[in-house]
């Protein structure tokens, strides 16, 4: 069990990687999810550093519980976005049906990241 969790600790830093990158390589796909009331792309590169920060932390023993418990958090912070987004006029995601299926990929996002920041 202690090498699968590590395993999807691994894959999930890559992916946090990979999202984090995202964010200043397609900053406008991002733009839709913030109000235009606040500094839009300051907050998108902003969080694309939390991001990468984060992700590259999970490869690093010693910050490795600090940024899983990192990611869990922000899987949660995220996910008032998304329930928004299923209701908005016109979705961030482009649509209501991708709104949809988003939003419980939302909710396997936080189980996963609750599983890989627990200890033992």
């Amino acid at each position: 069990m202690k090498t699968f969790k590590l395993i999807l600790t691994f894959v999930m830093g890559v992916f946090m990687v990979y999202a984090g990158v995202n964010h200043f390589l397609k900053p406008a796909i991002y733009l839709p999810f913030i109000s235009q009331n606040l500094p839009q792309m300051a907050i998108v590169y902003l969080s694309g550093v939390i991001e990468i920060v984060l992700g590259i932390g999970v490869f690093i023993p010693k910050s490795r519980a600090v940024s899983t418990k990192g990611i869990f958090i922000l899987m949660l912070l995220f996910l008032p976005l998304h329930i928004r987004d299923v209701f908005a006029d016109n979705p961030a995601v482009g649509s209501h049906q991708i709104a949809l299926i988003r939003l419980p990929l939302q909710f396997v996002l936080i189980l996963w990241t609750w599983f890989i920041q627990r200890k033992g």
